[in-house]
């Protein structure tokens, strides 16, 4: 018997490629193969091999690094009852559910298209996020990481997979590299996968930033995101034809106190942009709320002398630019029909 040989009473047929080469012991049951024929298909010099407690590789040699994952999907899933996984349609394509299992970490990320981390064969071991209540112990290649509620999967390449600030948490947990935490948070936001608030609101539910080569690679991301979305501010005042501001300034009321400084100014139109690039650093927020509150205050007080604030932030910029620059477009005319402004000195930041 090959691993293509159609199995009583449900082929095998119907399976994509690499989950015809992946089968868990109570799947090639339903198909009609017995404990004997498991045995004797899994002996020393036999053609199929256990991948995995109960996860059964079809073929011999080496598993590719799909199948590897498919292995340490089905390793973790939830069964739908006693010893019995969720079997799919005979009568329909292959999609498999992987109940109450998800990838993260490395695998996860390389998955998402990261370059900065190794190719799936390469990979020492899968990462699968089950329920904090299974009691599941990690084997092999795959280790198994419970957490008090899974997050929302996202199917990547049929297969269910943690978002990427999550997934970078799991990652960064497992690495004391300062270099290599550094070059995967800054893929993460260069490459436009996720913003730096919501790693940053991650690593902080995952009490990683106590970890010095974690705080200082979250400090070098913030940089990183705020430098990405000033460029996108730029681009968008210059693809959608908005008149030039003036940039990165301060302002002072004349003679008087320092009003703050913002990321764009009209001062014709007294209109400012600033970008709302807050990154929340502790579990509470208060920093956050701080923050926000300094932001609120600021906007206050520059509107109650007839300046108009539009704040835009990093992920409105990457999502939905032209949107961003019909705001601003519209705050600019709207400026005169409003009273003028009080006059206030623009002084570079």
């Amino acid at each position: 018997m090959t691993h293509n040989t159609p199995l009583s009473p449900r082929p095998l047929r119907h399976l994509s490629d690499a989950h015809r080469r992946v089968l868990t012991a109570a799947q090639l049951r339903a198909h009609g193969v017995s404990a004997a024929e498991l045995a004797e298909q899994c002996r020393l010099d036999g053609p199929w091999q256990e991948l995995l407690p109960h996860v059964i590789l079809l073929h011999p040699g080496p598993p590719t690094g799909e199948e590897r994952l498919h292995g340490a999907l089905l390793y973790a899933a939830r069964t739908t009852e006693p010893g019995v996984p969720v079997q799919p349609t005979a009568g329909g394509p292959h999609r498999p559910v992987y109940a109450e299992a998800v990838l993260t970490g490395l695998a996860a990320l390389t998955l998402h298209g990261f370059s900065t981390t190794p190719p799936l064969p390469a990979l020492d071991r899968v990462d699968v996020l089950v329920p904090r209540q299974r009691r599941l112990r990690s084997t092999g290649y795959a280790r198994v990481l419970r957490t008090p509620a899974l997050p929302a999967a996202q199917a990547v390449a049929g297969l269910p997979v943690a978002p990427v600030p999550r997934a970078l948490a799991d990652a960064v947990a497992e690495l004391r590299d300062a270099v290599a935490v550094r070059r995967l948070l800054t893929e993460a936001v260069r490459g436009g996968h996720c913003e730096p608030a919501a790693v940053v609101r991650e690593l902080t539910q995952a009490k990683l930033l106590s970890r010095p080569h974690v705080v200082d690679a979250v400090d070098a991301l913030i940089a990183e995101g705020r430098s990405i979305a000033e460029d996108r501010l730029y681009r968008m005042v210059r693809e959608y034809g908005l008149p030039a501001p003036v940039w990165n300034v301060d302002l002072r009321l004349p003679g008087g106190p320092h009003l703050g400084g913002v990321d764009a100014y009209w001062p014709d139109q007294a209109v400012a942009v600033e970008l709302d690039t807050r990154a929340p650093r502790h579990d509470d927020r208060q920093d956050d709320d701080a923050l926000w509150s300094e932001y609120a205050r600021k906007r206050e007080h520059l509107e109650r002398l007839g300046i108009t604030v539009v704040y835009l932030t990093p992920r409105k910029l990457r999502t939905s630019m032209e949107q961003q620059a019909a705001v601003v477009r519209t705050a600019l005319m709207a400026s005169g029909d409003r009273d003028p402004a009080a006059y206030v000195v623009v002084l570079p930041r």
